[in-house]
């Protein structure tokens, strides 16, 4: 039996898809969810085999829920919004269905499910790569906010909060406002997403919002030390230097 699982804040597409599925005796709808917190809890409760997806929903969206799953299942995104079901998933999900969906596009979408959970290629390790190929497009989008594992809780970290990032072995520290916060991803992948007006990757170990920098005191060997508004000091390499005195205009 193959366990399928709704994550969508709309009532009415969450009847839809089930209604859709009911022709499928061979799947069983686990469960239906309104949104991305729920949904995280139902995956790991329920470990389904698809699970359709929506895009833009409240307090958690389907792409920060994918960040922070450990093991992912085979994703159908359900999207209003053409672009991001074209230019994000077209090649890494199973299928995107744009809203309103119908049934005979939701049967093409399933068959593709069909295809890539019968075949020897839809083996446990593959769909781990096809989920990381996912997850490296997704870290594509200019973040707004960053999601975090606290404990067993979820926090939503506004990148207006953030002071600066440093590299931790394979983590990377989030230094805010309200503490700091450990999220496995890279230094790079974070320069990437932030905006490169107010983030600057002054050190491989170090990436500032420029507005929390209160002075910079140069060290040896061409290097300087930044001091933060909060008293925090970050090293600051002579490239890294030459990038911040570009973004603040120097």
């Amino acid at each position: 039996m193959i366990k399928a699982l709704i994550i969508d804040d709309e009532p009415l597409a969450r009847l839809i898809i089930s209604e859709y599925l009911a022709a499928h005796p061979d799947i069983t709808v686990v469960g239906e969810c309104g949104d991305g917190f729920e949904g995280i809890k139902a995956i790991q409760q329920h470990k389904p085999d698809l699970v359709f997806l929506d895009v833009q929903m409240p307090k958690l969206t389907g792409f920060e829920m994918l960040e922070i799953l450990d093991e992912t299942p085979h994703i159908v995104f359900t999207t209003a919004f053409e672009e991001f079901a074209l230019k994000a998933f077209e090649k890494s999900a199973v299928d995107y269905l744009l809203k309103p969906i119908s049934q005979e596009r939701f049967e093409q979408g399933l068959q593709k499910f069909r295809q890539l959970h019968t075949s020897q290629t839809s083996t446990s390790s593959s769909n781990t790569s096809n989920m990381e190929v996912l997850k490296s497009e997704i870290e594509e989008t200019t973040l707004e906010r960053i999601v975090v594992k606290n404990g067993s809780q979820i926090k939503l970290i506004p990148v207006q909060h953030i002071l600066y990032l440093e590299a931790y072995d394979d983590y990377v520290k989030i230094h805010c406002t309200d503490g700091m916060f450990l999220k496995n991803k890279t230094m790079s992948s974070f320069e990437k997403q932030l905006d490169p007006k107010q983030f600057v990757r002054v050190h491989r170990s170090y990436i500032v919002r420029v507005d929390q920098l209160a002075k910079i005191e140069p060290m040896e060997k061409e290097s300087y030390k930044g001091i933060l508004l909060n008293g925090d000091k970050v090293n600051i390499s002579k490239s890294g230097y030459a990038r911040l005195k570009q973004t603040i205009g120097l």
